[in-house]
Formats: structure tokens, sequence, C-alpha cells
């Protein structure tokens, strides 16, 4: 897979951005606290809510994954909020702006959406299915939406960020640096939440666990906003690259004047540039097939373990940890030894097939019964998924173009959040399906697994027909073209 800057012009070589600052490893770290801040929501919103909105609250896995997903399905939000960045600036930043009021909104959002929920939970538990129920469970639904607005306002900018401010020849240890924190942020969710809750017995009652899960949601958020302030304050400023490459795409276009202004390329210029090449498309199915590969036993993995592992709320939180040790150790693994030298796609490919058998253990060993022996299949499958999710990831920042980074990586985002909608939704369909077609909770969940597993096999096949040299000159074609356009 070609990736020589010869044929990518638009890219500036070091040289070329030799004024400009590189990023350094702590730069890297300081902006993986916002990851971190994302892994830390992701485990209270996708872990504890869900756990406690099917199992302690009785409302049914499909209703329950539907719910969820709503936080994805809102995902073609994510190109218009990545267009947005591209060509407006808020308070003088093209991304940072953009996070900070992203992120305010999502921790607000967070701290409603627990409140709603025992809302839903005392009608359902007073008057059953009934309008009052299905009033409450529509509210709740709509801020599930609104909180998926928010985390696409603020971490489609971010990645965009991360594409301004690296160069190709750093950008897999910037995937590996900071795609490794916001697991660390889902260890330390897990962690916090397992200790936190650790006093709630497996069938507490509502008013304990009530008071609990409103303490941990009045303390998360607070610490989500301060890491997503220290982690992008003067980032941008200082280390964006995106105004040369601007400046060089301009000079590339034979009738721009010097000293054009920065160009402003609508939604409609972008989507032009976005569909120019078939690579796109390509890609755009991978990570879909990925995504839901990766994703699907979220919403049945803490039930996972309390239906066939007897495990407590805290404890079954707590299989995140194990989960995101091992994609910790595959993050960082691959950006910073694997990916080098075995390449971008071929790195994707193996942590793809490596997700299968894991996934072959986490069904294996809930016929043990043993939550050791769980804790350890999750440990295994976390390590497949960080190497996976780092070829992945570093192919995604490489196929982005200059001119329109941000709706590239809104269309990305939109892959990988509207398959995962597709993954939530279809984990809570199939683990219905599975307790109507087996007795034994085990092959019950069992056949979310399977068809997990079944997705990756279909991502990895797919990968092979992606080439970044393809996409990049059709793109740069399109780039060029949309630009003197807009000239004239």
């Amino acid at each position: 897979m070609a990736t020589s800057n010869s044929s990518n012009s638009y890219r500036l070589e070091p040289e070329e951005t030799g004024a400009l600052p590189r990023i350094t490893l702590f730069t890297m770290f300081r902006l993986g606290l916002f990851q971190i801040a994302l892994g830390m929501m992701s485990v209270l919103m996708f872990g504890v809510l869900n756990r406690v909105l099917i199992r302690e609250l009785g409302v049914p896995g499909t209703i329950g994954g539907i719910i969820l997903a709503l936080t994805l399905f809102v995902a073609p939000a994510r190109v218009w909020f990545g267009q947005l960045s591209d060509t407006k600036r808020l308070w003088g930043y093209h991304r940072t702006g953009y996070v900070w009021v992203g992120a305010f909104c999502l921790a607000l959002l967070a701290a409603v959406s627990v409140q709603v929920m025992w809302r839903v939970g005392d009608s359902l538990s007073t008057v059953g299915w009934t309008t009052p129920t299905y009033l409450w469970t529509g509210l709740l639904a709509l801020i599930f939406a609104l909180y998926g607005l928010a985390v696409s306002a603020c971490s489609t900018p971010f990645t965009t960020l991360l594409v301004d401010v690296s160069d190709e020849d750093n950008r897999s240890k910037l995937v590996g640096m900071d795609w490794s924190m916001l697991i660390g942020g889902t260890i330390v969710g897990a962690i916090t939440i397992g200790v936190l809750l650790k006093k709630l017995t497996l069938n507490a009652p509502i008013a304990e666990l009530q008071a609990s899960i409103n303490r941990l949601f009045a303390i998360v958020p607070i610490v989500v906003l301060v890491l997503a302030f220290l982690a992008t304050w003067g980032i941008e400023k200082k280390y964006s690259r995106y105004a040369l490459r601007l400046a060089a795409l301009q000079a590339e276009t034979a009738s721009a004047p010097a000293g054009s202004p920065e160009p402003r390329i609508g939604l409609g210029r972008a989507w032009q540039i976005l569909t120019a090449s078939r690579q796109t498309r390509l890609f755009f199915t991978f990570l879909a097939l990925m995504t839901i590969g990766l994703f699907m036993q979220d919403p049945v993995l803490e039930n996972y373990g309390g239906d066939v592992f007897a495990m407590e709320i805290g404890a079954t939180a707590s299989l995140n940890a194990f989960w995101g040790t091992g994609t910790l150790i595959g993050l960082l693994i691959s950006g910073f030894l694997l990916t080098p030298r075995i390449g971008k796609r071929n790195t994707a490919k193996l942590g793809g097939l490596l997700v299968v058998a894991s996934l072959v253990g986490v069904i294996g060993i809930g016929f043990t019964h043993s939550q050791v022996g769980l804790k350890l299949a999750l440990l295994v499958f976390g390590l497949a998924s960080g190497i996976v999710t780092t070829g992945a990831l570093s192919l995604m920042l490489d196929l982005t173009a200059a001119a329109t980074a941000g709706t590239f990586i809104g269309a990305w985002g939109l892959a990988q959040a509207f398959a995962r909608g597709i993954a939530t939704v279809s984990g809570g369909i199939l683990i219905d399906l599975g307790k109507r077609l087996f007795s034994d909770p085990v092959l019950s969940y069992g056949l979310v697994f399977v068809m997990q597993g079944v997705a990756m096999l279909f991502a990895v096949w797919c990968l092979r027909q992606v080439n970044v040299q393809e996409f990049r000159t059709s793109a740069k074609q399109a780039i060029v073209a949309v630009l003197e356009a807009e000239i004239d």
C-alpha cells in the first residue's frame, strides 16, 4: 500500500511545516485526556445505564438497545459538524471551540438522562406499559439522541484536530497513544464505578441503587468537562497545520490569485469530494463491518456476566476494565511496534482475525461459568480489538483530504457510529431471539457473539480492496476542481 508524499502533494513535506513545532509525546498525552473523558462517559452510558435499564428496571432488551442506539443513529450530523469546523471558526478556532461546547452538552445531558430513566422505571413498575410509560420512554429516547448529537459535536472536530496537528510519520504513534487513553478512560471509569457501586448486592433495592448511581452521575460529568479543557487548551493554535495545507492546495490551483483568503467549501462541494473515490465507499463499508464486529456485544456483555456468571452490578461493570486493559496493550503494541513494521492494512487484518478467535473463547468459557475465565477471555478480546483498531484508525486518518478534513472525519465517524447503532440494536434483538430459541443462556448469548464474528470476517475480506494511493489521487483531483470552481 503506497503512501509516498510524492503522489500526495497536498500533504506538506516536513520542510514545509518547519515553521510549526512537531507534537511531542507529552502533547499526545495531553490530547489523550479528552479520550479518557469520552471513555469514562462510554462506561457510564453504555455500561451502567444499559444494565440498570434492562436488568434492574425490566425494560426489554430490544427497547433498551434501540434507546441506547439512538446516540449513534444521529451520526449523519457528524458530517455536518465536521464540515462546519472546516469552514466556520468558533471563538477563533476551527476545532477547539466545537470540542468545548460539545463536551459541556454531553455532560449536562448525561446527568439529565439518569433522572428520566428513574421515571421510566417508576412508571413501568406502577402502571406497566401504558401511555405514561411510553411518554417517559420517548423522552428518554430523545435525550439519548441529543446526547449522541453532543458526542458528534465534540468528537468529530477533535479527531479532525488530530489530523491537523500530526504528520504522516508520527500519526500511528498519535493513534496508539490517544486511543489507548480512550480505553484507559474506559478502565478508569469501570474501576471507579466498581468501587462506588461495590456495596450494591446482585438484586439491591431500587432506592439504594438510585442513590448510588445518582452520586456517580454527579461526579463523572464534572471530571469529563475538566479533562476536555485540559486536553485541548492551546493545542490548535500552536500545532495545527490546517491553514498551511489549505495554502498548499491553493498554490496548486492555477487560477488562485496570490494572497487568496482561506477557501470555504460548502457542504455540497465537500460531498462531491467525499464521493469522488470508490475507495471512500470501500473503506466506509469496512469501517461499518469492523465496528459491528467489535461492538455487537455492547448491550449484552454486562447481562451475560449477570445471567451466566452470577456477577453483581459492580462486578459486571468492571468487566470493561479487563476488555479495556487488553485493548490498551493492543493499541500500544500495534501503534509503536507492529504497524511501523507490517503496515496499517496488515495490522488491521491480523487484528480482525484475532477478534474472531477470541469471540470463540468468550462463548466457550460460558459453559464453565468461570468468572476468572471470562475476564481472561475479555482480556484477549481486548488485545485483538486494540490491534485491529490501530490499523483501521491509522488508515482512516490517511484517507482524509486536507481541504475537507472535518467532512471526511465526519463520514468515517458516521460509518462507525451508525454501525455501532446497528450493532447495539442487533445485539438487543439477537439476545431476545436467543432466549426464545434456547433454554441455555450460554447459547442465547452465544448467538450474539457468533454473528459478531461473522461481521468481522466480512470486514477483513473487504479490507483487501482498500487502496490509499488510489484514494489520494482521486481525492486530490476532486479538491483542485472544486477550489477552481469556487474561485471562478
